[in-house]
């Protein structure tokens, strides 16, 4: 998928990641870049082919809204990247109100941009998504059970879309950092995420424009996590007592 002249959209655009990877269409000569977000609070757009709409991507008859009202200004959408999060710490005494708002935005957010697009995406053969989960997805974040549980949930929706459509012309690309300088991780540089350091929003952006070129499923910024990810495969019991280590560790 080549990034050039493309119609992309990214959720949660108004900064950190979100911001980061728009910018980086805009280098990469995208033809317009749509983000969507609740707020645009000290938001410079800085390109004539940055656009800004506030939408709430946790409702669908909003978001199809939107997605219908860019097809009809800029053509059909090529690239879309549900990237729209939130961090809630807790555990199993979690709010079903906490655990709602986490499964809206990290998993029926993503399924409906693909209900809406999946469909105009398969008749022309091509389209493409790009759906942030976290290192959390992959491996667990021991502070937040509805963050853990539900970034798991994004990675199984991405993995269905990929093996459903992946030979019908539609790619996928599951974004799954460790912590990243961002207004979520702020006053968090000491949490259990950041232990392998924390990286630049723009540094992310860098390895997503690969990805989308390279058509690869997995993108992982933090090398560590591979490595950790493997070993949870290898042996997945031996990989649970280690976390249960490290959560005794960091909370002594």
């Amino acid at each position: 998928m080549e990034i050039e002249n493309k119609v992309i959209v990214v959720t949660g655009g108004s900064g950190g990641i979100g911001k980061a990877l728009a910018t980086s269409f805009i280098h990469e000569k995208a033809k317009v870049v749509i983000v969507l977000d609740i707020n645009f609070d000290n938001f410079e757009l800085g390109s004539n082919k940055l656009i800004s709409k506030i939408c709430d991507v946790t409702n669908e008859k909003e978001l199809i809204r939107i997605i219908d009202e860019i097809n009809l200004e800029f053509g059909l959408i090529d690239i879309f990247c549900s990237n729209a999060g939130i961090l809630s710490l807790g555990n199993e005494q979690t709010s079903r109100q906490d655990w709602n708002k986490n499964w809206d935005l990290h998993v029926m957010s993503h399924v409906f941009a693909a209900k809406k697009l999946i469909p105009k995406m398969l008749k022309r053969g091509s389209g493409y998504f790009v759906n942030t989960s976290s290192a959390a997805g992959l491996l667990s974040h021991i502070d937040s059970v509805t963050y853990s549980t539900t970034k798991h949930a994004a990675i199984g929706f991405a993995e269905w879309i990929a093996i459903t459509y992946g030979k019908q012309g539609i790619g996928v690309s599951i974004l799954c950092p460790q912590a990243v300088e961002t207004a979520m991780t702020k006053g968090r540089e000491n949490e259990v995420s950041a232990l392998d350091g924390m990286m630049r929003p723009e540094h992310v952006a860098l390895d997503v424009i690969k990805a989308i070129k390279e058509e690869t499923f997995l993108i992982s910024p933090h090398e560590q996590v591979l490595g950790y990810f493997q070993n949870k495969a290898n042996n997945y019991s031996r990989w649970i007592g280690g976390m249960q280590k490290l959560r005794q560790k960091l909370k002594s």
